[in-house]
């Protein structure tokens, strides 16, 4: 309603008739104040960092999460911890995930020269809420992993157990900072900030996303507790069939010698999963083929 509307309306109204410069005074400040009022929610909506207020923003955001809710793969490959000295140990790696009408599921198997294995069993919710069930070395039944051990590392190696899954791109506090360069790729850079509502051991992760395949080239996540950051690197990007994927990925820790990398050696981007190929126990194998 226009400042002279209110004026017309009031104007008509029995009870303006007693003191009339007066109340039209109050009626024109509290019209005033009115209009700054609106004004100034005006500015704070679009002042707010909130999803909607970059149209980048939602295609980013929109495109990762896509990504991640078309994926139905088979992957089998090698985690190496690289010491400073240049000392290696490696692991054989399984993997397997698929998005259901509840979210995704990841099962990861990872073994070493001995019979002992480490297998997670993580799901993560249309909204981002994850659970995570761990078999480890030396258990025989699986269970539900203490929140305050999802930053545990997973094989003695940079990656922890919650670095399975991209659950930041599905955090409600989103920001879009001014787009970077990573290497020759020109990219996004989305920076997401856990809540009170999200469960993380990381407070942000700041991601740098390829513009054209919106695929994340960088990754640095800052955790919650100490403020300690890690980097995650992606290396070796190809297609395969019409899905693109990073070949390789390194975790690393500013201060700590060496790093880790991720290594997929065979797989398929298209499995045809169902709910029986995520059993998390003691008899389960992956039996994953190469392709």
């Amino acid at each position: 309603m226009t400042f002279l509307r209110r004026i017309v309306v009031l104007s008509r109204n029995r009870k303006f008739g007693r003191y009339p410069e007066t109340r039209r005074a109050n009626c024109g400040w509290r019209t005033i104040q009115a209009s700054m009022a609106f004004l100034v929610l005006l500015l704070l909506m679009h002042a707010s960092p909130g999803f909607g207020a970059n149209p980048d923003t939602q295609t980013v955001l929109t495109g990762s999460r896509q990504r991640i809710e078309k994926l139905d793969y088979r992957a089998t490959g090698r985690l190496t911890r690289v010491e400073g000295d240049g000392k290696r140990t490696s692991y054989k790696f399984a993997a397997k995930g698929h998005w259901f009408p509840d979210g995704l599921r990841l099962l990861f198997e990872v073994s070493g020269s001995g019979a002992a294995k480490t297998s997670l069993l993580v799901h993560m919710s249309a909204s981002g809420r994850v659970t995570i069930e761990a078999l480890l070395p030396g258990e025989k039944a699986a269970s539900v992993l203490p929140f305050e051990r999802w930053n545990d590392p997973l094989a003695g190696t940079d990656f922890s157990y919650e670095d399975m899954v991209e659950n930041w791109f599905f955090w409600k506090n989103q920001e879009l900072l001014p787009s970077a360069k990573y290497g020759a790729r020109d990219c996004f850079v989305l920076k997401s900030t856990s809540g009170a509502q999200e469960r993380s051991s990381y407070s942000s992760v700041t991601s740098w996303i390829d513009q054209g395949i919106l695929l994340p080239m960088q990754v640095v996540k800052t955790l919650r507790a100490t403020g300690q950051q890690k980097e995650f690197l992606s290396y070796g990007l190809r297609q395969n069939g019409g899905v693109w994927s990073a070949g390789q990925v390194e975790a690393k820790q500013p201060g700590k010698p060496g790093s880790s990398m991720l290594v997929i050696e065979a797989g398929t981007p298209k499995a045809n999963l169902g709910l029986k190929d995520f059993d998390l126990s003691p008899s389960s194998a992956q039996g994953v083929p190469a392709k």
